[in-house]
Parts: C-alpha cells; sequence; structure tokens
C-alpha cells in the first residue's frame, strides 16, 4: 500500500497494520524455509510496508509535515 493511504489512516489502524504485517512475516519467513510459499517476493512487499508505517509513526511522534499535508 503507498504511503499516501496509510496516511488517511487514524493512528490506531496503523498501529493494528504494523501487528497484523509483522505476524504475516514472522509466518511467511518459516513458510519460505520449509518451501511451503512459492512467492519469495511477498515478504519483501511486506517489510516494505512495515518501513513505511514506522516512517509514518516517526514523523507524528515528531510532528513532521510532508509537502501533500501543508498544502
Amino acid at each position: 500500500m503507498k504511503a499516501q493511504a496509510w496516511r488517511e489512516k487514524s493512528e490506531g489502524e496503523r498501529e493494528k497494520a504494523i501487528l497484523e504485517l509483522d505476524d504475516k512475516t514472522y509466518k511467511l519467513r518459516f513458510d519460505i524455509v520449509t518451501r511451503e510459499a512459492k512467492n519469495h517476493s511477498e515478504y519483501r512487499k511486506l517489510k516494505k510496508d512495515i518501513a513505511r508505517l514506522l516512517t509514518l509513526k516517526k514523523e507524528d511522534e515528531m510532528n513532521i509535515t510532508t509537502k501533500e499535508e501543508s498544502r
């Protein structure tokens, strides 16, 4: 999901999404190791989504506004 779509969600929804995505990456990692999962690119996408969410969380903590929000 794009960062703009995550910005539209509430802080609680983003926190919940971080936990869900973290759980999915944990399970997917073991599925990849045991060769149950065929799509390895999914793991990379999940990690990028988690990174986006953590970045947005840090922006909120530091009260940083983006160019799109200042318009």
